[in-house]
């Protein structure tokens, strides 16, 4: 194997009494993929620090190959003293490096050079930022969640584009798709130390619950034998002196042992809070258009919004995803077209750019208003601290004001406000920001099991995938589209996927082929014929094995109900009755053609892609 051009062993660091590392290891060969993974707080990003030369360890080796040239990604990223955004890409370069590349690199991002990095975006800043550190190609690439900020387009560029680079590539992030397609090797970083699978992403989650119940059956094997040796010490204790205090010293170093011990993190316990159920009808809208001055951002859109529905929004940044949303949820007023909403509708939001945080109000104030112990949540009183503690905030931090927060912190926080209200309709606006994974799942499995309907906005493609029964995507020129399934479905159906906006030209066509675009020119995710040729989807295979019993089930409902129409006197007996049973089995009657006419279809559709 090609010694390290990186290696750190033996890593600590305090930050006052608690230990962050604690031996943590990190080792990178010449063109090396290893994504660095570890719960929010974990100290991912300042072992990457560590390993840029920016933290200097409390003690531990930092070695690197002589000549070796890194470049480190920070997530937030210094400006100060670039009059461009050409010039800070320029000073990353070194000397022999290619200068051409800085320009290069910020047209592909869809940036001219010539933007003052003071009035820049977040999603423009990260990349500025990544075009810095790529251009000039390193030996070593140390990336600190470079999707953040960055839209569908962007991503799938980035993806690209390093996997066509020679550079060693350490990667922090919390896209799982992203991780799969890039890293190589995973270093696990977990209560202070580091743990590596010679393995990808792909392979890491199955692996990290092996680890967690070996070490859940050790603790309850060190648990059980201080039981057994608490049982001598009371009753068991002989004359035999020498071995007597052995035995007890053993005793006293499991128990510290044992004391000492620092345990997995537990989970964050998402539970949503329920409003009175919505009516079957959430959403409908005709015809709706939004023009801001000659730009149309919404034009001539149509949805209808069944309850229980998950609908997700996506398309590049600046495509007016926030503003169909306002428009959809009777926020904001269309110029054409009509909006109808439900009954009994209750709407709790999330608002991607954390915006309802103040930065000076305590974690306590936020979630209680101020001036009580008490949150409610699902209309039942329940104290701050033990909700603090369902979202993994410690005891201490319930009167640390919101300035200190992480960015995962702050997400979590959001989150549990939002949770709180009782609702039957979440509307989440980039929910996945600065979560981890473990959080993800469990806000993955929240969203799949809420009796309301949710429309979420995501550059999250695997999110994406596990969550939404249908896409709605930005073609372009204020155009959007719906599409059944998740974004993968979408991309299927579409034959490419989310292209980037172009700026200072009119925006593609939704008609036509992919459409060649000036920056973030992605490829067309869909295969050409021959190659990976579409599958069922996850929703589709579903449908497919759950209709037959479904149509059976309503086959025995329709003839029940015919059964008790073919009363002859029911009428004279009941008209009323004789009405509410005619109307129960035209109903029934549509469910079961409908369900039939999807389930031909679908087989239909698994005969053609299987022949």
């Amino acid at each position: 194997m090609a010694p390290p051009l990186v290696l750190l062993q033996d890593i600590h660091l305090r930050f006052g009494a608690t230990p962050l590392l604690d031996g943590a290891e990190l080792s990178v060969s010449a063109s090396e993929r290893v994504c660095l993974v570890g719960r929010n707080g974990s100290g991912k990003s300042t072992l990457l620090k560590v390993a840029a030369g920016m933290v200097a360890p409390d003690s531990g080796t930092r070695f690197f190959q002589p000549g070796t040239t890194v470049r480190y990604l920070p997530q937030e990223p210094d400006f100060s003293g670039y009059p461009t955004t050409l010039a800070y890409v320029e000073a990353g370069m070194g000397p022999g490096d290619q200068e051409y590349r800085a320009q290069y690199l910020l047209d592909e991002l869809g940036l001219t050079g010539r933007e003052d990095p003071s009035n820049l975006s977040g999603g423009e800043a990260r990349r500025a930022a990544l075009a810095r550190v790529i251009a000039p190609e390193p030996d070593v690439l140390l990336l600190d969640e470079p999707t953040n900020h960055l839209d569908l387009p962007a991503i799938e560029w980035l993806e690209s584009e390093l996997r066509g680079l020679r550079s060693a590539i350490v990667l922090i992030s919390h896209d799982r798709r992203f991780l799969e397609t890039l890293s190589r090797a995973t270093v696990w970083l977990d209560r202070g130390q580091t743990r590596r699978l010679e393995q990808g992403f792909s392979a890491f989650e199955a692996w990290r619950d092996e680890v967690l119940e070996q070490e859940e059956t050790e603790r309850h094997k060190l648990d059980r034998k201080i039981v057994a040796e608490l049982d001598w010490l009371r009753y068991g204790v002989t004359a035999r002196r020498k071995r007597n205090v052995r035995r007890l010293g053993l005793l006293h170093s499991m128990r510290s042992d044992r004391r000492d011990e620092r345990r997995a993190v537990g989970n964050v316990k998402l539970q949503v809070s329920e409003a009175e159920t919505s009516g079957k009808l959430v959403i409908e809208a005709k015809g709706i258009s939004k023009s801001y001055g000659d730009r149309a951002v919404v034009k001539d859109f149509s949805t209808r919004i069944l309850r229980g529905d998950r609908i997700g929004i996506i398309g590049p940044n600046g495509a007016g995803k926030t503003t169909l949303i306002k428009l959809l949820t009777g926020e904001l007023a269309p110029d054409g077209g009509t909006v109808k909403l439900g009954t009994n509708l209750e709407i709790a939001s999330l608002d991607q750019k954390r915006a309802a945080l103040d930065p000076t109000t305590t974690l306590k104030d936020a979630l209680t208003g101020g001036g009580s112990d008490q949150v409610m949540v699902g209309g039942q009183p329940k104290h701050v601290i033990g909700y603090l503690k369902d979202f993994l905030f410690s005891p201490d931090q319930a009167n640390a004001p919101l300035s200190v927060l992480s960015g995962g912190e702050r997400g979590r926080l959001m989150l549990a406000r939002s949770l709180a209200l009782p609702s039957n309709m979440l509307v989440l606006d980039e929910p996945t920001n600065d979560l981890d994974l473990e959080t993800l799942d469990l806000l993955q499995e929240m969203v799949a099991d809420y009796p309301g309907t949710v429309i979420l906005v995501s550059h999250d493609r695997d999110f994406l995938d596990r969550t939404v029964s249908s896409v709605i995507v930005a073609e372009g020129d204020g155009v959007f589209r719906e599409y059944a399934g998740g974004y993968s479905d979408m991309v299927t159906q579409r034959g490419r996927g989310v292209e980037a906006l172009d700026k200072g030209a009119p925006a593609a066509k939704a008609k036509g082929g992919a459409g060649e675009r000036k920056g973030l020119s992605v490829a067309p995710a869909a295969a050409a014929p021959g190659k990976d040729r579409r599958k069922l989807s996850f929703h589709e295979q579903h449908a497919l094995k759950t209709l037959p019993k479904t149509m059976a089930t309503l086959k025995a409902k329709v003839e029940k109900i015919a059964a008790e129409l073919a009363d002859p006197a029911l009428y004279a007996r009941d008209p009323a009755r004789f009405q509410k049973t005619s109307a129960a089995l035209t109903e029934a009657q549509g469910a079961l053609d409908a369900a039939e006419e999807e389930w031909l279809r679908l087989e239909i559709l698994k005969e053609e892609l299987e022949g």
